[in-house]
């Protein structure tokens, strides 16, 4: 009788929650419900949360890095008095959201989550028990911009995306660079990069459990795609300016490694390798 009462209480639970491996997959169904995400917790991903509709998010810390960034968008909510939490990046796999579910750890808590009794050291299944009890949000979150913009670095042209999402087909043989995490969303090697690009790069984002910060290097291994990631704690994630600005690489590929390209090395310097 008492698993049985459990059972239902857990069923009430989840059917509450929605599971999104990035946050960008939000639609319609998210109104008034509470997010599951492996997107990273900057402030994009959060605004996207926001303006979904969601009563509240869990997102990935991705390493927290360079001036919180990991957390920021997380931390932002609280101000729209929205509750959400970032996940341990070593206990669950960035990019998804069942793994955040199942073996995530919370690192982090905003003031509103903080008020319904979430701390960090719980599990993420422990967190969603109280975050079916958030109000609604007081507010919406202004929309971030992300940016796409051509720059010039040396005698190259680089596309500077603040989001892979941000990267079409017609990019194809572009030197790329994103403020997105190197994981494979949801696992799936398909959506490692939307163009058949020359070279491109992400954050590490911790690199995280199963080094899935990565994840997305040799997949674009067999696609003869040159890619980088960049060590978390030298560059805001979900910023391409800041990866230029200050990112050092933290893994490379062999099809980068083929080109001269090495761990440790500031990303501007690489890119002029490209020359």
């Amino acid at each position: 009788m008492r698993q049985a009462v459990k059972q239902n209480i857990v069923n009430c639970m989840t059917s509450e929650l929605r599971f999104y491996d990035s946050i960008t997959d939000a639609d319609a169904n998210a109104q008034g419900q509470i997010g599951i995400s492996g997107s990273h917790g900057g402030l994009f991903a959060a605004a996207c949360a926001s303006r979904a509709g969601l009563r509240a998010v869990v997102l990935n810390d991705a390493g927290i890095g360079l001036h919180d960034a990991g957390i920021a968008g997380v931390r932002a909510l609280a101000d729209l008095g929205m509750a959400g939490c970032a996940v341990d990046c070593m206990s669950a796999e960035i990019g998804s959201a069942r793994d955040s579910f199942d073996t995530g750890v919370i690192s982090y808590a905003n003031s509103v989550a903080q008020a319904l009794g979430i701390r960090p050291g719980q599990s993420v299944k422990d967190a969603a028990s109280f975050l079916v009890k958030a109000p609604e949000p007081t507010g919406i979150m202004t929309a971030v911009p992300e940016s796409r913009t051509l720059i010039s670095v040396g005698d190259l042209e680089v596309l500077s995306v603040d989001s892979a999402s941000l990267i079409t087909p017609e990019d194809a043989a572009r030197i790329i660079v994103t403020g997105s995490h190197g994981g494979l969303i949801g696992g799936n090697p398909a959506r490692a990069c939307k163009a058949e690009a020359r070279f491109v790069s992400f954050s590490d984002a911790g690199i995280g459990k199963n080094d899935i910060g990565l994840s997305r290097l040799p997949a674009l291994d067999t696609r003869s795609i040159a890619a980088v990631t960049l060590d978390c704690q030298t560059c805001e994630i979900g910023n391409s300016a800041s990866a230029l600005q200050t990112g050092i690489i933290s893994a490379t590929n062999r099809t980068a490694e083929a080109l001269g390209i090495q761990r440790g090395m500031p990303l501007s310097d690489a890119i002029r390798l490209l020359a």
